[in-house]
C-alpha cells in the first residue's frame, strides 16, 4: 500500500526522494512495504554493491539479517530531523511509513535512517 498523494522527483542534493501532493496527518501510515530478508553473509556480499546504500538491518530477537524493502521505502532521504519513521513487522516480514507529524503539500518526505526520527548520531555517508 503506497499512500496516493506520494510521488517521486529528483531532488537538488540527493538523487530522487519521496514527496506528497496534498497535505498529510500526524501519525499517518502512508506506506506498506513487503521486504526481502537476507542471511549476514548476504548482507556482507551487499556491502561491495550499490544496493549497500538501500538495504536495512533487519534484527528480529537480536539476529543480524539485512532486508530489502520493496516498494518506495528505499527512495525516502534521510533527515536527523525526519518527518516521518519507519517500523519493522518482523512477523509479516514488512516494514511501514509513518508521518511524524503533519506535512504539507510538496514537502519532501524522510526518515531517519537511525530507525529513531530525532536521532542525531552520524550516519555511515555524512561528511560533515
Amino acid at each position: 500500500m503506497i499512500n496516493p498523494h506520494l510521488y517521486f522527483a529528483d531532488t537538488d542534493k540527493k538523487g530522487r526522494g519521496v514527496f506528497t501532493k496534498a497535505a498529510l496527518e500526524a501519525d499517518l501510515v502512508i506506506e506498506s512495504s513487503p521486504v526481502i530478508v537476507m542471511s549476514n553473509e548476504d548482507r556482507q556480499k551487499l556491502d561491495d554493491t550499490l544496493l549497500h546504500d538501500y538495504i536495512f538491518e533487519w534484527q528480529p530477537d537480536g539476529a543480524k539479517m539485512c532486508c530489502m524493502a520493496l516498494g518506495w521505502v528505499p527512495l525516502y532521504n534521510h533527515s536527523y530531523a525526519s518527518n516521518c519513521e519507519y517500523f519493522m513487522d518482523y512477523d509479516n516480514n514488512t516494514m511501514y511509513i509513518q508521518t511524524a507529524r503533519a506535512i504539507a503539500e510538496g514537502e519532501e518526505l524522510t526518515i531517519n535512517y537511525n530507525g529513531d526520527w530525532d536521532n542525531e548520531e552520524k550516519v555511515w555517508f555524512d561528511v560533515s
